[in-house]
């Protein structure tokens, strides 16, 4: 049995996946809900292709990789920093995005939509 013990109005009940419901038992408005968006901060301009990742990537001193025919894959020379994602933007998910936000301090940032 894991999970997180709560107090509320004074009843004690285990909330087994914390993350799925909010503490406070309104599941309206919970972050799980929202869709997350890249967002390039200098522009702040929401990222909505490939193409347009693209085209912030190399200026910022990336390279593409033409490696794997399933990946988008670019490499950084000056690192040892190589992103990964799905051919397809469809499954281009929030820890796709966060692994771009990582490898690029203060250049992009994940958001809830």
């Amino acid at each position: 049995m894991s999970g997180v013990w709560v107090f509320k109005n004074g009843v004690v009940r285990l909330v087994e996946n914390p993350g799925a419901e909010p503490l406070d038992g309104n599941r309206q408005g919970s972050s799980s809900s929202r869709r997350k968006v890249l967002v390039h901060v200098p522009s702040n301009e929401v990222i909505t292709c490939y193409e347009d990742l693209e085209s912030k990537l190399l200026s910022l001193g990336w390279e593409r990789y033409y490696d794997d025919p399933d990946l988008l894959q670019f490499h950084k020379r000056s690192t040892v920093h190589l992103i990964s994602l799905p051919r397809d933007f469809n499954k281009f998910k929030s820890i796709h995005m966060y692994d771009i936000v990582v490898k690029n301090r203060n250049m992009f940032e994940v958001r809830d939509m």
